[in-house]
Formats: C-alpha cells, structure tokens, sequence
C-alpha cells in the first residue's frame, strides 16, 4: 500500500503534456476484438484500467504487446466469449466486452462491472439496446450474459437517458448487425466520437457521432488499423484547475481546445486568464478567483468528472459558489475530505455551497474515487503544509505519471509505503 504525499504552497509554472483519453481506451481496447487482424493503438496512457484490460485481452486468448504508450492486439486466437476472471471487477468498462464479443461469437459472459462507487449507474440501457438488436440479455450470480445465435439485427433504439456507455456498447453491437441501427439521444462526449472513429478505421460504417442521433450501417467484418487516441479531456482539466488553484502560469500541451470549453468559460469567469492555441492552453491566476455557479451536464456541458477539482479549487475562491451536480448523486464524498483541509462547503442532496475561504491547510485525506483523488491532489498543491493522500489505487486508475508531471511543473509530491499499523486508511 502507497500513499501520496504533497508539500503544498508552491506555484506550478511551466509547460506540461497530456496522455491519451481513459474513456476512449476503456472502450476501443476491448472494441480489438471485433477485428479479423492486428490492431496497433497509439497514445495509450499508462494507467491500472489499461493494464487490466491488457491482462483480460490475455486471458481470452489474443496476442497482447504494450509499451511505450503503443499496444498491439491480435486477437486472431481468442478462443473464449466468457471473462471470468475476479480482476474484470475492478472495471466500470467491463460491460464493452459484452458489446464486442457479442457479435464475433454469438454471446457473451462476464461479471457485472464495477468502478468507483460514485451513486446509481445501472445498465439497463446497454440492456435495452442488446435486446433491440436481438439478444437475449440477463444477469445471473453476478454475471452479465448475452446470446444471439441467429445473430444480431439493426434497430431504431432510442436512450431514455443519455448514457456514454450505452451509446459506445450499443455502436460496438452494431457495427456487425444485418442493416441499420440508429441510435437516438446518443451522448455526444469525445471520447464517443473517438471510439467511433477507430471502428470506422477498422471498416465500420458509422454516421452522425458527436451528434446526438448516430446511424450505423453494418458490415460483414472488420480489419485490423493502426490509430491514434485523443488526448484526456479530463486530464487536461486537472492540470487546468491545479494552475489555477496554486495560483500558477502552466502551458498544457497536445490538448483539443475546443473539448475544454465549459471549463475555459467557468475559469474565465472565476478573473483566471486562459488562452488557447492549435493543441495547447495556457492557464493563469494571479489572486484569488472569483465564486461561480456550477452545474454538471452532459458534453457539451460542464463535465461532472471536473466537478470535485472545481469544487476543491472554490473552496479558497472570493464569495459563495454554488454547485450542482445534476448527473451522479453520490460525487460530493471528496467534501468531507476537503473540510479536513479547512474548506467551508455546505451539501443539501446534489447541491454544495462553497464559502470560500483564504487557504487550505494540509492534513491527513482519503480518496473514494478517482475523481474525488484528483480533487484532493489539487486541494493538496494549493494547501499550506503537508497533505497525505490515502487509497490512492483510485488515482492509479485514470493519471498517468501524475506525480512526475506536476514535479515537472515544480510541485512537491512523491509516493511513500503506507505504515502497516496506519490502518484506518486501509
């Protein structure tokens, strides 16, 4: 066991390099498999999610390389539909397995995902989706089973919610299906448009992604492609926010400017400078920022993986904020971690007021989610004294490198053994 430990106060200054998207790996790793060839994907980030899925790919047969953020997956022996090994339930994107051995064999089985416990993500949308494209899909003894053996059909879906997940499963369905699909109230989230972009690369044919009706026309089979993933949005709005909270002047390098939007406009708003380029942003804070409003939404709104850093970065803003956290009904766990650290925030169901205050200090904090541990390492950074993070394997889920990016940038933060008698982080 490891903690994380921050020597807070020091101003990040800089430039810096983000990695490949997590949401769009999650799903384009196990979307390999629908593929009668090797599949090279580049700008992998070095992250626990990946290396789990490398080991389930393993597992059901397929040739696996990773190196150098560069996997190559041949999936030409997978001999197996059915993922039963206990590491898949450290997954949430475990469910992208059923969507894409589904239509290779016929059916599918694995346990039922797991993840950060962020409040109620259930499936029944990747369910509903299944169904209407003819398989047979139901849960037993904590698996997830899925059969179709006549195969799958195009079918006219529509989403009673907008779910990334559903959206991304039902597309891996599809994209083999006799006819059309069309999916409507589709999400319209990069790492959506990603996905489908590589299954186009791979032969698929898929209209309308980053809209919210998306058409899928299927195909007999795919190829293997060499592709390239997009950089992390929600990476690029950590470091974003951790400029701006310790006060900083930080150049975020191979990003999409226009993915960070909601956040860009809400920094603009707090008095911090924000300005953009091709592929890079530049972040700076002189002073304490302003309060704002925040209230999550869907992309292109503002993303409620940014919610809890934002929330951390408030809490020394001038006023009282607001906000509202309108997608998951469990994501304020961090708060009661951040009033260790002094923050005034007051919680009533999904919405937090943040009366700021003029500093954090540091203290002893535990993670619940990964999320919620990006927030408590920005609280970290801007904090006077010295912040230990606990249950960092959240962390480790979706940062890469995170330390040695943020020490790049001239913060103090390392990783330390956990005492074995410090059992009430454990």
């Amino acid at each position: 066991m490891e903690k994380i430990v921050i020597t807070g106060g020091r101003r990040l200054k800089g430039s810096v390099s983000v990695t490949g998207a997590k949401n769009a790996a999650v799903a384009m790793l196990p979307a390999a498999i629908l593929a009668q060839g090797k599949c090279v994907i580049e700008n992998l980030p070095d992250i626990a999610d990946v290396k789990v899925i490398k080991r389930i790919l393993a597992e059901l047969g397929a040739e696996v390389e990773f190196e150098d953020g560069v996997m190559t997956i041949d999936t030409t022996n997978i001999f197996t539909s059915e993922v039963t090994i206990n590491i898949v339930k450290r997954l949430r994107a475990s469910y992208y397995f059923v969507g894409a051995l589904l239509p290779r064999f016929g059916n599918a089985q694995i346990f039922l995902p797991g993840g950060c416990a962020i409040g109620e993500r259930p499936i029944d949308q990747h369910i509903k989706g299944l169904q209407a494209l003819g398989a047979k899909v139901g849960t037993e003894y904590g698996m997830l089973k899925a059969s179709a053996p006549d195969g799958l059909k195009g079918a006219d879906i529509y989403l009673d919610v907008v779910s990334v997940g559903a959206t991304i499963n039902i597309m891996l369905a599809a994209v083999m299906a006799e006819g059309q699909t069309t999916i409507v109230n589709a999400a319209k989230e990069p790492h959506v448009v990603d996905v489908a972009n590589f299954l186009t690369c791979m032969g698929a044919k898929i209209k309308g992604a980053g809209t919210d009706i998306i058409r899928i026309t299927g195909v007999e089979k795919l190829h293997g492609c060499n592709y390239s993933i997009i950089p992390d949005q929600i990476e690029t709005g950590t470091l974003m926010i951790a400029a701006a909270a310790t006060r900083g002047d930080v150049t975020i390098n191979n990003v999409i400017p226009v993915h960070m939007d909601a956040l860009s406009a809400k920094l603009m708003e707090m008095g911090i400078t924000v300005k953009e380029g091709a592929d890079y942003i530049r972040v700076k804070c002189e002073g304490r920022p302003k309060a704002v409003r925040i209230k999550t939404m869907p992309y292109p709104g503002f993303p409620t993986d940014l919610q809890q850093p934002s929330t951390v970065l408030l809490s020394t803003a001038q006023g009282t904020s607001m906000i509202t956290e309108s997608i998951f009904e469990s994501r304020f766990k961090h708060i009661n971690e951040i009033r260790r650290m002094g923050a005034k925030i007051d919680t009533d169901a999904r919405v937090a007021v943040v009366e700021g205050v003029e500093k954090l200090t540091g203290a002893s904090v535990r993670a619940t989610d990964l999320r919620a541990g990006a927030a408590l390492i920005v609280a970290g950074l801007m904090a006077d004294g010295v912040t230990e993070i606990y249950n960092i394997k959240y962390i480790d889920r979706g940062y890469d490198h995170i330390e040695e990016k943020l020490n790049s940038l001239g913060a103090d933060i390392r990783r330390e053994n956990v005492d074995p008698e410090d059992d009430l982080y454990y």
